[in-house]
């Protein structure tokens, strides 16, 4: 077996020797072909998809989807095959949702094919020749100019200033300068291979050679393909929680059920009759319901969510979003600008900022060098285009006032010394009146090194390097890129224009601070999101200064708390890194694997793990975490197509306001819950209870699957429609393996459905013991009733209904006022009398059934004012909301 060789550690010739190609005439066609046959062609392949029926039956693996399909199959056997219809329909409707949710996630792969570039220069046969890029093979030789996607992965051979924009893959915010020398280390990061393009970043500025190293999925945009099919969903909190709650209580209900029949036929209750109302109980207190309002709040909740700006793909995502407990951030356009900003200059020994003109003759000399010294250009409309340092420089020009244009037009360019990677330095000359005056920007300690002197307070004095190397070391501390800039008069164009001539003997006129800036908004968002108890991280491929700078500007970490690098994370054990994710928040320099494991070891530790990012390294790491969240106008496809969530204005502060609503649907499905098990619970104590008190049964099979479509229907779907509780974003979030039945709820089921319970045994035998003939119409109504006045205490879990006011849920009024017109046509039509075997009740008996039925409004608010007291339900969840 071949073993590759690290390619940037070898010199050109001996990259073309181990290719087996001379890099001067390029590939024969037979050799092509022979090479083609063994590597494939130049695309990324695909993962082995599953069928339509696959997906579809991969959907019904949910054991409260096996239950309710039990439930249709009950209700056909009863009769009932509306409630039979309206069971399969919700459970199609579920299973319709998974497989469009498992198709459109599979398209993340498509997307990322998106990205080949179908046509490209090569060098075959001795010949330039263009092929399409699926037909490039190991060996190739392969030209780049500025504009051009490079098409696999290459060692470069020939460089005259190439310059790179790896953000995608890399997370690089500014372009990559690139070499042909070979480099020492062996175990370097991406970022750090200037001398290596890769498939699918974008070539910004200068030319190029390069000789194929790799192709198809044996690049790394192919790696990471390879890790986006290998990937797998985890659950969301919801899909966890729903699915331990429908275990649990198909267990108990069918346990209930069993009971019920056992003590009618001791009753001596006739055996069908029994068997009939056990099975209607089983089908009633099984909250078939749930899913459709899982489905609508979820719906709901994405249609909300797109007005604030965030389109959710996947609606668990939208629930999952309220569960989050860390959200690992990219840098790069997401918590940043992604655009390269003057912040700052250094003149005359003082720092100033980019806030108005400056007088002096340094500051006038330095701006002028920098519009001059630059290859940035405007377009017919004025716009500024170029490498996006360049752009930055010239944009700085114009904020202090400068005219770029006439500087141009007065001092023409004459001749210049092209910025190099060894030198790294940039020098243009342009004639003045006195000759020709020459400007060189690049780096400070390279510049500094062939200055004489210094330009302070409009005149020429001696060199104090070491003060100005000071100021420059502190600004790159501060996480800016400084550029130094020197000017040089010569009386006309030098004779030779080589860098021992030309740079040397400078005058240092100035610095300058750069910084891709934070988003305005962003450290406001990074509060709030502490506040809600969410731990912010930073996870960026960009160098550790500037991660570490923005990081302390955003509030996400102090200068103090720890910071890895990718390089520092390949030597740590899982087990370390276990230990060390729970004190780090932020991570620089790291590549696709990296994050994967970082999402994996924080995930490990119990969290519940959102991942921002916009670029084709972000992808898998998008798709392992909880919830992916992606940037809709400055990401990739790629991205996109593999995020949970997309931001449609790239603003981090809009997961904010994602999160709450995440938080209110949670919070309105834990309602609807509570609701529909409360009147539930008084089903089953009504029919449990009776035959032990001597009663006889309260209910026919009918009554019970009629209370059940009435009271788990309008009501219900009420409930998902309830705004967001006071205080909802000063709460931690929810321990991602809490139950369903947390913070009292299990108590409060059993409790109010004894009450419900109570108070319709209660009327039974009042009205028996009144010898009223229509008791068990009484009955009916009550059990119906009840569960409505339930249904309007539940809209708070601790805000009384005096505070919520009535008007803050319209839909649920109309749905109680439909909801009781059904039940009392249900009593008073004769038609509908026949069907159900009810009878119409006098005033008197309607009004004591409605007065009942009442109680249950002040228990529920009696509890509720014990739980703002403290008195009940105390648990370890913070709250803030009172």
């Amino acid at each position: 077996m071949t073993v590759t060789p690290s390619w940037h550690t070898l010199d050109p010739s001996e990259t073309a020797h181990h290719l087996r190609v001379d890099p001067a005439g390029g590939l024969t066609t037979a050799e092509t072909e022979q090479r083609l046959v063994q590597h494939g062609t130049n695309r990324l392949s695909e993962a082995r998809r599953r069928g339509l029926p696959a997906m579809l039956l991969g959907q019904f693996q949910d054991v409260m989807i096996l239950v309710l399909l039990a439930a249709a199959v009950v209700s056909g056997l009863l009769g009932e095959l509306y409630d039979t219809l309206a069971i399969v329909v919700i459970v199609l409707l579920n299973a319709g949702v998974g497989v469009v949710q498992e198709y459109r996630a599979e398209r993340a792969l498509a997307a990322l094919k998106k990205l080949t570039v179908p046509q490209v220069r090569v060098l075959r046969d001795g010949a330039p020749l263009i092929v399409p890029a699926e037909q490039l093979v190991p060996g190739d030789r392969v030209m780049l100019e500025a504009g051009d996607l490079v098409p696999a992965d290459l060692r470069l051979i020939e460089v005259a200033g190439l310059e790179v924009d790896e953000a995608a893959l890399t997370g690089e915010s500014n372009p990559v300068l690139k070499q042909a020398d070979s480099l020492i280390a062996a175990e370097l990061p991406l970022a750090e291979r200037n001398n290596m393009v890769y498939r699918s970043t974008l070539v910004t500025y200068g030319r190029a050679t390069g000789l194929v190293v790799a192709t198809g999925m044996a690049t790394e945009i192919g790696r990471i393909a390879n890790l986006l099919q290998t990937g797998e969903h985890p659950p969301t909190p919801l899909q966890q929680r729903l699915a331990q709650f429908g275990r649990r209580l198909a267990v108990i209900i069918l346990a209930i059920c069993a009971l019920v029949f056992v003590i009618g036929l001791l009753r001596g209750v006739e055996p069908v009759l029994m068997f009939l109302t056990a099975v209607s109980l089983a089908v009633a207190a099984i909250p078939e319901a749930l899913p459709a309002v899982v489905t609508i709040s979820l719906a709901l909740g994405a249609h909300k969510l797109v007005r604030q700006h965030a389109l959710i793909r996947q609606l668990p995502a939208v629930e999952t979003l309220g569960s989050v407990t860390v959200i690992c951030s990219d840098k790069t356009g997401t918590l940043t600008q992604n655009r390269m900003h003057v912040e700052a200059f250094v003149v005359n020994d003082r720092i100033h900022q980019l806030d108005g003109p400056d007088d002096s003759l340094a500051a006038r000399q330095l701006f002028e060098g920098l519009a001059l010294n630059n290859d940035a250009q405007f377009d017919r409309h004025g716009a500024l285009l170029g490498e996006p340092t360049e752009v930055a420089l010239l944009n700085a020009v114009l904020k202090m006032g400068g005219d770029a244009k006439a500087l141009r037009q007065a001092l023409p360019r004459v001749a210049e010394l092209p910025f190099d990677a060894g030198r790294k330095l940039m020098t243009t000359l342009h004639a003045v009146d006195t000759g020709v005056r020459a400007y060189t920007k690049g780096a400070p300690e390279q510049l500094l090194a062939r200055c004489t002197r210094q330009l302070q307070n409009d005149r020429p004095v001696p060199l104090e390097q070491a003060a100005i190397l000071q100021l420059a070391e502190g600004l790159a501390g501060d996480g800016y890129r400084v550029l130094a800039v020197a000017c040089r008069d010569w009386p006309s164009v030098p004779e030779q224009l080589a860098s021992d001539n030309l740079e040397q003997q400078l005058t240092f006129i100035g610095l300058v601070a750069l910084m891709d800036p934070p988003r305005p908004e962003a450290q406001h968002a990074v509060a709030t999101c502490r506040a809600a108890g969410i731990t912010p991280m930073m996870i960026t491929g960009d160098h550790p200064v500037t991660a570490r700078a923005i990081a302390h500007r955003l509030g996400i970490a102090d200068q103090h708390q720890p910071l890895l690098t990718g390089a520092e994370l390949d030597k740590l054990s899982d087990a370390q890194l276990h230990a060390a994710v729970a004190a780090t928040r932020v991570y620089a320099r790291v590549a696709p694997e990296h994050k994967i494991r970082i999402v994996e070891a924080l995930q490990r530790r119990g969290e519940f793990v959102a991942m921002t990012g916009d670029g084709v390294n972000d992808a898998p790491a998008l798709r392992r975490a909880n919830i992916g969240v992606a940037m809709g106008k400055g990401g990739t496809d790629v991205a996109r197509e593999a995020s949970h969530m997309v931001l449609l204005d790239d603003n981090f502060a809009t997961i904010v306001a994602a999160v709450q609503e995440g938080r209110r649907i949670f919070d309105n499905i834990r309602k609807f819950i509570r609701y529909i098990m409360t009147g539930n619970a008084g089903e089953i104590v009504t029919l449990l209870l009776a035959p032990l008190l001597g009663l006889p049964i309260p209910l026919l099979p009918l009554h019970i699957l009629w209370i059940n479509l009435v009271t788990d229907g309008l009501p219900g779907l009420a409930l998902s429609g309830e705004p967001a509780e006071r205080g909802i974003m000063q709460r931690p979030p929810r321990p991602p393996s809490e139950p369903v039945l947390s913070h009292g709820m299990g108590w409060q089921i059993v409790w109010l459905g004894l009450l419900i319970g109570g108070l319709t045994l209660g009327t039974q035998a009042w009205a028996l013991h009144q010898n009223n003939p229509h008791w068990q119409t009484m009955v009916f109504m009550v059990l119906t009733f009840a569960q409505l006045f339930n249904a309007l205490a539940m809209r708070s879990e601790r805000q009384a209904l005096w505070q919520l006011g009535l008007a803050g849920n319209r839909f649920m009024i109309g749905a109680l006022l439909i909801t009781a017109a059904m039940q009392l046509a249900v009593i008073y039509t004769p038609a509908l009398q026949v069907i159900f075997k009810t009878d119409a009740l006098s005033l008197a008996d309607l009004a004591f059934c409605i007065g009942v039925s009442a109680l249950v409004l002040p228990a529920v608010e009696l509890e509720k004012w014990l739980v703002r007291r403290g008195l009940l339900y105390r648990d370890s969840q913070t709250r803030r909301d009172d």
